[in-house]
């Protein structure tokens, strides 16, 4: 998952297709072979968000608790583009979302990493 953080608002996706009772989530997929999480997350908000992003810090993985599936989260950093739905197969829209605003997207919160990560930013 990429966690792209700018101007202290975190980028979030609507999926186009609900996952079980999530619609909103950070932008990643799957890590293709030979792939590393960093190169994943780059590639993955490319192809969701139209955002060029440089992968900074690995901030840990987990188990996702709704999915049961290994997630790794990596921060990124803003390099160019605008952010907008590019795989609307995917991605319905998106968001950026101030600290306060992010329960009203991800109800259950943020994985620790992840929101020790955005304090800092």
């Amino acid at each position: 998952m990429g966690v792209v953080v700018d101007r202290g608002q975190l980028l979030l996706i609507c999926r186009a297709v609900p996952e079980g009772d999530l619609m909103w989530a950070l932008p990643g997929g799957t890590i293709e072979p030979g792939e590393t999480a960093g190169r994943a997350a780059v590639r993955e908000v490319l192809e969701e968000t139209g955002l060029i992003v440089e992968a900074i810090e690995e901030l840990g993985e987990r188990v996702h608790p709704d999915t049961g599936r290994l997630i790794a989260y990596v921060a990124c950093t803003v390099r160019g583009g605008t952010a907008h739905a590019a795989s609307p197969r995917e991605v319905s829209a998106i968001a950026w979302a101030a600290p306060d605003e992010i329960p009203q997207y991800a109800s259950r919160g943020l994985f620790g990493p992840v929101r020790a990560y955005l304090d800092r930013r």
